[in-house]
């Protein structure tokens, strides 16, 4: 079985528009780690089952977020 990549590597010295949107996406989960939306200690929480998926829910939100919202890394990356 033949496992090909799926992505296209940049030019070396010239970054994406698409590796601005992934550093968007990474900035916007480093944020969300901070805020604490990923920790629900209460009776109703899903133990320890909840803790092991948290940073790839956390993940997905930064995608859901970073497709929404513009921060603009791409004007300064991709010039």
């Amino acid at each position: 079985m033949k496992i090909e990549a799926s992505f296209q590597p940049a030019a070396p010295g010239k970054p994406s528009a698409l590796q601005a949107d992934r550093l968007e996406s990474a900035f916007l989960a480093e944020m969300l780690k901070y805020t604490g939306i990923e920790s629900s200690e209460s009776s109703f929480s899903g133990g320890v089952g909840e803790s092991q998926f948290a940073s790839w829910l956390t993940e997905q939100r930064a995608d859901a977020l970073s497709r929404r919202v513009d921060l603009g890394f791409s004007q300064f990356m991709v010039a």
